[in-house]
């Protein structure tokens, strides 16, 4: 079976990612008593919907070529590597993949549940970074990757914090 996956379609991806996230710190906000806590998730909710505007410009600012040019891929590991990523880079509105946030979670444990998202997303987006020519905006995936990373490091100083 053949898998693969055009630039269009790898930008569509990332940004359904970046809904997600989106949504994820927007629930943690609601479910937070902290009013600290409240103000940091919306922060990062505003940062995940930058970088979807950002991904979104990407995939329309496409060539028609690069629209449906598929990557080479060669036995489609890069394909499945990815669509494995996509599978469980995109939980961010979740506690983990297919749990929702129910309500109960500590601070601590939102922040956990997101540090391991934005470390899926990474790994996720470090994948696509191989499909997209430099023209396409491979520069762009890479500030966005560098941006998670500081997603993450702000969560585990936030949680250290806690403890």
């Amino acid at each position: 079976m053949s898998v693969s996956f055009t630039a269009f379609e790898i930008f569509e991806i990332a940004e359904q990612i970046e809904r997600n996230a989106a949504k994820f710190y927007r629930k943690a906000a609601e479910k937070t008593a902290d009013k600290a806590m409240r103000h940091f998730f919306g922060q990062l909710a505003e940062m995940e919907d930058n970088h979807e505007k950002a991904f979104a410009e990407m995939r329309k600012n496409l060539v028609d070529d690069a629209r449906d040019t598929m990557a080479f891929d060669p036995g489609n590991e890069m394909a499945y590597y990815l669509k494995a990523m996509a599978t469980n880079a995109g939980w961010e509105g979740k506690v983990l993949p297919g749990i929702e946030l129910a309500g109960s979670e500590t601070p601590k444990q939102i922040l956990a549940a997101a540090i391991g998202a934005e470390r899926a997303s990474i790994d996720y987006y470090l994948g696509l970074k191989t499909f997209v020519p430099s023209q396409a905006g491979k520069d762009k995936v890479e500030k966005i990757i560098k941006e998670e990373m500081k997603h993450v490091i702000m969560l585990q100083k936030h949680l250290e914090q806690m403890s």
